[in-house]
């Protein structure tokens, strides 16, 4: 899973796995879902995500441990 914060388009992309998306499915007002051939969602668009949420701190909880990748 990843969350990356594009600042030049104020979008928000929340990866929930890896791969091609088969469908996207537009769900309410600058919001979108990438699914897969299942329909299971892939991951998570928040189009001008600055202006509808706070973007400069992630709060995390109660995740498991994880292996962390390099940058």
């Amino acid at each position: 899973m990843k969350l990356e914060y594009f600042a030049d388009t104020d979008t928000l992309y929340i990866g929930l796995k890896d791969g091609a998306a088969h469908k996207v499915v537009d769900v309410g007002t600058d919001t979108l879902v990438d699914l897969d051939d299942n329909g299971i969602p892939m991951g998570i668009t928040l189009e001008h995500a600055g202006a509808r949420f706070d973007v400069s701190a992630l709060d995390a909880r109660a995740l498991p441990e994880v292996r962390r990748r390099a940058l």
